[in-house]
């Protein structure tokens, strides 16, 4: 039987052309985050299967890619449980890898330390538009400042990215896990159901305010609290300023400190930014991971009709390995769709260094195809993108074949 020669579903083979454009944003990315500060770090593929499973990864660990155990740890004809057949998964985000690495690095990293982390991560979801089950993840993070600088810092070093990739008249959509919690508690709903009330808030954007209310009553939550939770979004949406809306509604439910973060995080954003976007207060934003704790964000892009990325502070996650917590924030660009927009709206690459293609005849004599990689050596020297090639016997389609690739100039060597 003839082997498989398509890539396993959800995980996709990179054609040359698009590889240049993923190359070009990584360095873009890479060399904008080193100007904020920002330091290049990598962890590994896989993790122990506890630190992954540890119900802080929302739905995603539903999704781990599971490894099983090898050689004699592996028995089969024993096993009890899946815990005796899996030790290790493969990662589905770069957050739970980065807390493990600081947790068993912090001594000899500074503090606050700013971390850039890119690699890929696997989930067991159902391919779609821009979601593969193997997919680049492209994060930076802030450990150590327990200040809203770390906030300030993120989007500003995100959306500045996003602008000099070619983005405009984007959203950065912004919210707190304590305003959420607060409009609950204050719309009378138990705080053992804010989970669940909040699941449904997550479909806001999908169903609207009137799918959000039979939900919720299906649920079985009482009318009035249902009632007096839905008016707050709708109060929200029509007054000039959300934020303070809900600070005077809501009153004691909602710490002053909160609300006077949120406005800083506003002023400082829009009076440094570079990029042309808006900084939007979004109550309906909850983000998946249960390990967030305060401000939470995410992009809206309008060609994608979806979100292109998101993070926020998570500063209870790194006590899960040290047993003392450390104020954490982080901001993830969505890397694979980024990509998939810019390849349908036909990127180019700007500045590329000149492509020459040298096409050696067949029997070219070896004495003088020294001379001739000399000539492509010193081209390359000098800055040139240069292939050196045999020549086909269908010379016409092999330089089409080439010119796809950006190869301007086609220099032959005949023997």
């Amino acid at each position: 039987m003839a082997l498989k020669k398509k890539p396993v579903n959800g995980m996709k083979d990179i054609m040359p052309d698009e590889m240049q454009i993923r190359d070009y944003v990584q360095s873009v990315i890479k060399e904008t985050y080193r100007a904020f500060g920002f330091t290049p770090i990598e962890t590994p593929c896989m993790e122990d299967i506890a630190n992954l499973s540890n119900k802080q990864g929302g739905e995603n660990e539903k999704l781990i890619f599971k490894v099983l155990k090898r050689g004699e740890k592996l028995k089969l004809e024993t096993a009890q449980s899946e815990a005796d057949l899996v030790d290790f998964g493969m990662r589905y985000d770069l957050t739970v890898p980065l807390c493990r690495y600081y947790a068993n690095h912090a001594n000899d990293l500074p503090s606050p330390f700013k971390a850039l982390q890119m690699g890929n991560v696997w989930r067991a979801d159902r391919p779609q538009r821009g979601r593969y089950r193997q997919f680049m993840q492209c994060d930076i993070d802030i450990l150590g400042e327990p200040s809203n600088l770390a906030e300030i810092e993120l989007i500003l070093a995100t959306t500045t990215t996003l602008g000099k990739l070619g983005f405009k008249n984007f959203e950065i959509r912004i919210n707190e896990r304590r305003i959420l919690k607060a409009m609950a508690a204050y719309s009378g709903f138990a705080e053992e159901e804010f989970d669940t009330v909040f699941i449904i808030l997550d479909k806001m954007d999908k169903i609207g305010l009137e799918g959000v209310a039979e939900e919720l009553a299906k649920e079985g939550y009482a009318q009035e609290a249902i009632d007096k939770y839905l008016s707050l979004f709708t109060g929200v949406e029509q007054a000039e300023d959300g934020i303070s809306y809900l600070a005077d509604t809501l009153g004691d439910y909602l710490d002053a400190e909160i609300v006077q973060n949120m406005k800083e995080i506003a002023s400082a954003v829009n009076a440094t930014k570079t990029a042309s976007f808006e900084l939007v207060f979004d109550p309906t934003l909850v983000r998946g991971m249960s390990y967030y704790t305060g401000t939470i964000f995410e992009i809206a892009i309008p060609e994608f009709g979806g979100s292109c990325g998101g993070g926020g502070r998570y500063d209870k996650m790194v006590g899960n390995f040290t047993g003392k917590d450390v104020p954490a924030c982080g901001f993830s660009i969505g890397f694979e769709r980024i990509i998939l927009l810019l390849m349908e709206n036909g990127f180019q690459i700007p500045e590329q260094p000149k492509k020459t293609a040298y096409l050696i005849e067949k029997g070219y004599p070896g004495d003088k195809l020294s001379e001739v990689i000399g000539q492509a050596q010193q081209a390359r020297a000098n800055g040139e993108q240069v292939l050196v090639v045999r020549m086909n016997k269908n010379k016409k389609f092999q330089k089409e074949q080439l010119s796809k690739e950006g190869y301007e100039d086609f220099v032959e060597f005949f023997k």
